[in-house]
């Protein structure tokens, strides 16, 4: 039996990524940023009201385990030495809230998603924080589930955003698991203060958050503690970044100013703005980018969040059943190359950024007798794009330096059509990475950095090259701007479509969130 290969000559670093859809797990070589082998599951959403999301937290880390368990058997099937793994990063869909109970390790709740409207009449409104940060969904959890209740009471409960659930478990769970997060997916809760890098207490005060049940703050690239079980027990967890700032890292977007929209269920459109916290006055969100390594500075971002992307095109195919397969969506925008006159505005869980309108609902306006689904399929994915150019133009208002190409990643990027109308519509060059995957990128290059791990090199000169496809636009900025503004046009009629005031109270409690966060 020939003895197992050394991956090519570098050591190998293992990428965890959990999605809102899917679990997947790759394998790196550290010095050539080659993936060598991966699998991935694909999971299901609750949806027990309307406007409810949520996920199984023990299918979420069920389907992580049968990932990192199925690579590994890939590797040993090429003659790839699974010892050679010398560190896991984690990249995680952020916000989402679980509660579970540390003596059983059992959830208290199912997992609140990221794009769950439940509390829309108890949050923001008219200020850009609405129903997508964990403190809301939190609170939720804490008024409505009395088992998490009685687990506070007696001081059984941890929370957790996805990442903190998943460290947690690897790490030995009930057996010393360490309950922990990094500074990008704090800074998505809504109870972290971005210049301390603390838990703020004046937020978990106003929430009413007892501040023993949040995860201990690390940053994102340190040992956070090494996997109890299977086959690879002891590995350590060495990276952690929301889904979001672990596409920043992979897609190298390291100086002041660079940007990279990521293309998933939503869109995510991040700007590097270096050491300083840019305030947006154009309904963009001030974030941590990453901060890579205990000693390291904090670089902050920019960013624009579309809650409707590629979920549109899984509308179409599992609401409407005009296409069977996600990939349809290309061929029949193809076939006709035009929406005729045809928009649409998915606002199915309200207008993200710039507006953070939650009583927009969804509507898809001009149709004529001649409107056929390859007509209504453009209009999806020309409506990505769309949503996509009004972050860019408000990212450009804030940052006073108009971007002069977008980079970009995300499984959507394989759509071809959708990429060409991208650049038409932004009508600047749009520059694909080869590699979709860069989130995993970015968590494993996290966690191959780390301290005491040190196989991966973020210096300029060690990073490897990705190699890039670039769209050029190919219409006149007239009729971009013609087709834009009819868009916007479209997306003012679906405003108001809730009608749910709030009320005198909850108007005072958002004004004196207001005053703290001010």
């Amino acid at each position: 039996m020939a003895a197992p290969k050394t991956a090519a000559g570098g050591p190998l670093v293992g990428a965890l990524v959990q999605g809102t859809d899917y679990s997947n797990f790759m394998v790196f070589n550290s010095k050539t940023s080659e993936v060598l082998s991966h699998h991935r599951v694909e999971l299901t959403q609750e949806v027990p009201k309307e406007g409810w999301i949520e996920q199984d937290p023990k299918q979420i880390l069920q389907s992580v385990n049968e990932c990192i368990e199925k690579t590994c058997e890939k590797l040993q099937e090429l003659n790839i030495d699974i010892s050679n793994i010398k560190a896991i990063g984690v990249s995680n869909q952020r916000e989402t809230t679980v509660v579970w109970d540390k003596l059983t390790g059992e959830p208290l709740y199912n997992a609140v998603m990221w794009l769950d409207v439940r509390t829309q009449s108890t949050s923001k409104t008219g200020l850009p924080l609405s129903t997508y940060f964990s403190a809301v969904k939190l609170r939720w959890i804490l008024d409505n589930v009395r088992k998490a209740q009685k687990a506070v009471e007696e001081g059984r409960a941890l929370f957790g955003t996805v990442d903190s659930w998943l460290i947690w478990s690897l790490t030995g769970g009930v057996d010393g698991g360490i309950h922990c997060t990094d500074v990008t997916n704090a800074s998505r809760t809504m109870l972290f203060n971005i210049h301390s890098l603390e838990w703020d207490k004046e937020l978990c005060d106003f929430f009413e958050i007892p501040m023993d049940i949040l995860p201990n703050i690390w940053s994102s690239s340190e040992i956070y503690g090494r996997v109890k079980t299977g086959t690879l027990e002891g590995v350590p967890i060495s990276g952690c970044l929301g889904d979001q700032s672990a596409a920043l890292v992979g897609q190298m977007c390291f100086q002041e100013g660079q940007a990279k929209n990521t293309y998933g269920t939503g869109c995510f459109l991040l700007c590097n703005t270096g050491h300083k916290c840019v305030f947006s006055e154009c309904g963009l969100l001030t974030t941590v980018a990453y901060k890579l390594g205990k000693n390291k500075p904090v670089f902050y971002a920019l960013e624009g969040s579309v809650a409707i992307g590629g979920a549109v095109i899984h509308w179409l195919r599992d609401n409407l059943g005009i296409i069977k397969t996600s990939e349809e969506s290309e061929k029949l925008a193809k076939e006709v190359g035009t929406s005729y006159g045809c928009y649409f505005i998915p606002a199915f869980s309200g207008l993200y950024a710039p507006y953070w309108e939650p009583t927009a609902r969804g509507i898809i306006c001009g149709l004529t007798q001649f409107t056929n689904k390859s007509h209504i399929a453009f209009a999806a994915l020309e409506a990505i794009c769309f949503q996509t150019r009004e972050i860019l133009d408000a990212m450009n208002r804030d940052c006073g330096i108009p971007l002069s190409h977008l980079q970009v990643d995300g499984e959507m990027t394989n759509n071809k059509v959708l990429m060409q109308l991208q650049a038409d519509i932004l009508h600047i060059p749009v520059i694909k990475a080869s590699m979709p995957e860069t989130m995993a990128l970015g968590a494993a290059m996290a966690a191959g950095a780390a301290e005491g791990v040190n196989v991966w090199s973020l210096k300029p000169e060690d990073l490897s090259t990705i190699m890039m496809e670039r769209f050029e636009p190919q219409i006149k900025a007239t009729e971009s701007e013609i087709r834009y503004s009819t868009w916007k046009k479209a997306v003012m009629k679906s405003m108001g479509w809730v009608t749910g005031q709030p009320s005198e109270s909850s108007v005072t409690t958002l004004l004196k969130l207001r005053d703290i966060l001010l």
